[in-house]
């Protein structure tokens, strides 16, 4: 009896936990038209199974049914989805809010739901009852050339994406009418156009509708002032319903608040008799701290009803900031980077320097874990968010970022375990989730020492081999082309720097073999990469995963192949053979090396770049910014790296001198103290050493990119056997641009007994 009372308790609990099967279901509405909701439902259901639900008023007593009705009493934009087993089928009720409440219901159902070809069924018990946290939960879709897919779309597609991002409860989508006008071949329709439609795809879906019109010229300029403001008025009659307007700051423009704002009035004008609910954002981007005061004290002076409130952002003032300066009448929206990698508002953090120089700026990019902490951490100054997007490669962090916005208490893994299972296949969900999950961590610390790429590309064949019908699915093959691209860097990085190394010792026998033999050497080693010995499947799958991609959803890879608007813009393909070594640099220095006049100065040089990172015994080198070159560093919780884009990412320059970053500190211990050193570094500018605390000075003092500085070491540090050494902010440089101030790349502390 004892065994078989829990025998018998495990039986009811799976036979309780069972699937209900609605294959055969009637989807029930009230009269009239059909509510967008039961459209959806209908057509995703029958997309992914084949099956296509009946639509009636009633229920049918022999069959089950899945009930879309409206509920005053549920709070703004909720549900309640719940299965009703006391009818004579099997009853799923969505009871919404509104049109929007039961849109977000049934976006829940499709992503609980077991769905196969001829396949439907929901798990029992179902019971789910909620409400957004926040108010505002939305992404921007740029209709304009510098997005790296969105611009190739038609409304179909653009109709489609809009559904499945309201699965996760987005209710905002924000366009950009205006800025940036050049022409590309991609493009199917005019601005104008595919503007319209998107206001009214938004309209249809009951979702807001937002518009980012910023002032990229000089406000002064009255003709071009006027213009725009032109262009508004036509946009505002274009559009059939708007929920507000988001003007940057800066980023782009340069126009002081005292002429933003009159010119934001000038625009309401124009706005509010269209659009009476419309409200009018700003951003604080790249305002000084005088500039914003303006802002707040015009806000709170004023009392403008035109405006709805402050947004954050890149470069702007803090989330908590704007919160704590606003009365309460006005709202705080965030506005997220989600779409870049570097250069960017969240940088990955200890992302590896060879990712950096061929995946770049803006490749896809899924960072669950990541943005969920950010989300955490900012979300709560906020009423809500509209993100900054570029294209679909950051599709994983949008769904991200919505579902948390609605209940910010969900896991990461479960909102990837829906994702895959409303965007792949239920049979896949667990397996592809855990999938993206190791597809962030590939990202994570060294490179070369990250032996789990190789596990992660493994998963992803799996599921391949799984789920063949996935093949033109845009998402899968996004997952796809990362799982190679990150193999393929890394089997490059690791063959690439061995070639390196051969090559640095040919060239440490300078001094034997004779600087032409020695340097005739060396570029045969280097040279053996030409042949894609590494991995040339991998590259071979990149190349057909780029082309599908561009077929599948415009995804721009390549400027010259798939017109991507710029090298930064996610073309990965043009970047796929770029030197994960210094090889580039190299071939540069042996070209000015056989100028030289004697074969001991080119001995000398030679022997420079043969020890250049392996300065030898009781000596050090650390590359501050690279993860894997940096085991002095000590560890930061988010460290201010610059991954540098020269010469549109073929910059010739060492690729240590490409990343830079001031670290906390630098800890040397077991030194000795007889010996003499020496502090060496690269980078530009200043560098305000101090040693244990010091500050010293030094003797040579290189402020271009190459050029060394040195600091002698006084034995008085070397008597505790340990050095600390740590950067003064430099000084003087408060205005200059970012681009122009000074940096720490690469650090050496050399014995030189």
């Amino acid at each position: 009896m004892r065994i078989l009372i829990p025998v018998l308790m495990i039986f009811a609990a799976r036979l309780f936990a069972a699937n209900v099967d609605l294959h055969d279901a009637v989807v029930v509405v009230r009269p009239g038209p059909a509510p967008i909701a039961a459209t959806v439902l209908i057509e995703e259901v029958q997309k992914r199974t084949g099956i296509r639900l009946p639509i009636a008023t009633s229920p049918r007593e022999s069959r089950p049914s899945i009930a879309i009705a409206e509920d005053s009493n549920i709070p703004a934009e909720g549900y309640h989805l719940y299965l009703d087993r006391k009818q004579a089928q099997p009853a799923v009720v969505i009871e919404g809010a509104g049109a929007r409440g039961e849109l977000f219901g049934v976006g829940n159902l499709l992503r609980l739901a077991d769905m196969a070809q001829g396949k439907l069924s929901v798990p029992s018990p179902l019971d789910i009852a909620t409400a957004p946290k926040y108010p505002i939960r939305g992404h921007q879709l740029g209709y304009r050339t510098q997005a790296n897919s969105y611009d190739a779309w038609t409304p179909a597609q653009f109709e489609q994406y809009i559904r499945e991002l309201a699965f996760f409860g987005t209710n905002s989508i924000e366009g950009i009418p205006f800025q940036d006008d050049r022409p590309t071949p991609v493009m199917k329709y005019s601005r104008r156009e595919m503007n319209r439609i998107i206001g009214e795809i938004c309209l249809r879906y009951n979702l807001d509708y937002w518009a980012w019109i910023p002032a990229d010229f000089d406000l002064n300029d009255q003709a071009k002032r006027a213009a725009l403001l032109a262009r508004c008025e036509e946009f505002f009659r274009d559009t059939p319903e708007l929920t507000g307007i988001f003007f940057p700051g800066g980023d782009p423009g340069k126009n002081a608040p005292e002429m933003v704002l009159p010119f934001l009035e000038d625009m309401a004008k124009r706005l509010l008799p269209l659009h009476s609910k419309a409200r009018i954002w700003m951003s604080t981007q790249q305002f000084s701290a005088a500039q914003r005061e303006f802002v707040y004290q015009y806000i709170a002076r004023e009392q403008p009803n035109w405006f709805g409130g402050l947004v954050g952002g890149p470069s702007s003032a803090p989330l908590a900031e704007l919160r704590g300066r606003l009365s309460a009448r006005y709202k705080v929206r965030d506005y997220p980077d989600l779409t870049h990698n570097k250069l960017s508002q969240y940088e990955v953090p200890d992302w590896d320097p060879a990712y950096a120089r061929t995946l770049g700026r803006e490749a896809i990019n899924p960072r669950p874990a990541e943005y969920a902490a950010i989300h955490a951490r900012t979300g709560v100054y906020t009423d809500g968010f509209v993100s900054y997007s570029d294209g679909a490669h950051d599709d994983v962090n949008k769904v991200i970022w919505s579902a948390l916005a609605w209940d910010s208490s969900r896991s990461v893994r479960d909102i990837l375990i829906e994702y895959a299972r409303v965007y792949f296949a239920s049979s896949v969900a667990e397996k592809a989730a855990d999938a993206i999950l190791a597809l962030e961590r590939n990202w994570r610390g060294s490179l070369a020492d990250n032996g789990a790429v190789e596990g992660t590309l493994l998963q992803w064949r799996e599921l391949e081999r799984a789920a063949p019908w996935l093949e033109n699915n845009w998402r899968w093959q996004m997952c796809l082309l990362r799982a190679n691209y990150d193999a393929y860097d890394r089997r490059r990085l690791i063959y690439e720097s061995s070639l390196e190394d051969e090559a640095n010792a040919i060239l440490a026998n300078a001094g034997k073999s004779g600087a032409a033999e020695v340097m005739n050497a060396a570029s045969r080693v280097l040279d053996r990469s030409d042949a894609h010995t590494a991995t040339p499947e991998l590259r071979a799958r990149i190349v057909e995963l780029c082309a599908e991609l561009f077929q599948s959803i415009g995804l721009q890879s390549s400027v010259e192949q798939y017109y991507a608007s710029d090298p930064q813009r996610g073309a990965v393909l043009d970047f796929i053979d770029t030197p994960l070594n210094n090889r580039w640099w190299i071939e540069d220095q042996f070209a000015e090396i056989r100028k030289l006049p004697s074969e001991d100065a080119k001995v000398e040089r030679l022997l420079v770049i043969a020890h250049w990172e392996h300065p030898g015994p009781g000596s050090f080198y650390d590359n501050p910014g690279n993860i894997a070159k940096s085991p002095h560093v000590q560890p930061e919780v988010a460290p201010d790296r610059t991954y540098w884009w020269w010469d549109r990412g073929r910059s010739r320059a060492r690729t240590t001198w490409q990343i830079t970053m001031w670290p906390r500190a630098m800890v040397y211990e077991g030194l000795d103290p007889g010996g003499k050193y020496v502090i060496r570094t690269t980078g530009a500018g200043q560098a305000n050493l101090r040693i244990n605390g010091e500050r010293v000075m030094p003797v040579i003092d290189g402020k271009k990119m190459g050029e060394f500085k040195e600091f002698p070491v006084d034995p008085k540090f070397l008597k505790e056997r340990k050095m600390v050494l740590t950067f003064d902010k430099p000084v003087g440089e408060e205005d200059l641009n970012w681009r122009n101030k000074s940096r720490l790349s690469e650090v050496w502390v050399l014995r030189r007994d």
